[in-house]
């Protein structure tokens, strides 16, 4: 069965009673070279290509995917890793995936919410300690959430479970999670982002290869988190996890505050989080100019911020 023909498709959705539900912003592949791409990067760690991956992921890695939908790139993850988790938030997709995936052994589908579940949890209960790679082909309505709790699913001074996470997403928010401090495109999901991990795009998807197919172009970003927390990317950092988690924390503030307001200076966007003088004075002694701007800053600089104002600098 061609799960990413559309005849099939739509064959499988009358049958099953069901059509692409957009208040799940649901938009089916029926490009069988997307999600065996998208799937192979997801386990080799790096832009596959169009061939698809030569071998599979490392012995025991196992995959979470977010959104099987008629299960697609769930078949080619099966081929490549361990063990697979999908979750599925659409009741009546569940019976259609029992047929599509029933062969797949070492797969199991869930009916829930993403959004609503313990990540940490999660894992735990279906992979016990096993490494994982996430994937998913993600609404386009709610991939920032999604993105975000995966990631603050960690404390910074924790060693995250979870490798990567490769995701298929509209192409301007691709370009906003790739993008350098000081461009158009960066924003405070940018800098959140390199907090836990390093973003990069791996190829575009044109509109064509999805049922329904949706009015822009889409992306794949692979986002890998730091292997042993946030200690594997920024110098200088405190010895004690909690202080560490505290400082972590106020640079996500930080980040939040300069980017509610991106066009005030950043001495004035901090001032509900921060006095005045204090920032004024962290940003000298960093080197910058007083009247900077947010954008304007990288992650490695908001932690940077945040190591001053504490006085830990």
């Amino acid at each position: 069965m061609n799960l990413c023909n559309l005849s099939t498709v739509r064959e499988l959705l009358d049958r099953y009673e069901l059509a692409p539900r957009k208040g799940f912003g649901q938009n089916f592949l029926i490009n069988p070279d997307v999600p065996a791409r998208i799937a192979g990067s997801s386990a080799m760690g790096f832009d596959c290509g169009w061939g698809g991956a030569e071998t599979g992921a490392p012995d025991g890695v196992c995959a979470l995917e977010i959104g099987p939908g008629i299960g697609a790139m769930t078949r080619e993850l099966s081929s490549l890793f361990h063990k697979v988790l999908a979750v599925e938030i659409d009741r009546g997709l569940i019976p259609l995936l029992a047929e599509t995936l029933g062969d797949c052994h070492n797969t199991t589908v869930i009916n829930e919410d993403f959004m609503s579940l313990s990540l940490k949890e999660l894992l735990k209960e279906h992979f016990g300690e096993s490494p994982v790679r996430i994937c998913a082909n993600l609404p386009y309505y709610i991939t920032s959430p999604i993105l975000m709790s995966v990631l603050e699913a960690y404390k910074p001074s924790e060693t995250p479970q979870v490798q990567s996470i490769t995701v298929l997403i509209q192409n301007e928010v691709a370009d906003r999670l790739c993008a350098e401090a000081g461009s158009d495109e960066y924003g405070s999901i940018t800098a959140s982002v390199n907090l836990c991990g390093t973003a990069r795009k791996l190829f575009t998807v044109p509109a064509g290869c999805f049922y329904p197919a949706p009015k822009v172009t889409s992306a794949v970003v692979q986002i890998t988190l730091y292997k042993n927390g946030v200690r594997d990317a920024f110098e200088g950092l405190p010895e004690d996890n909690d202080e560490l988690d505290r400082l972590i924390g106020l640079a996500k503030r930080l980040i939040a505050a300069a980017f509610a307001q991106r066009r005030k200076t950043l001495t004035n966007a901090l001032s509900s989080v921060c006095e005045k003088s204090k920032t004024e004075e962290a940003l000298t002694a960093m080197g910058l100019r007083t009247d900077i701007r947010g954008e304007k800053l990288s992650a490695a600089d908001f932690v940077t911020l945040a190591k001053h104002i504490r006085g830990l600098a």
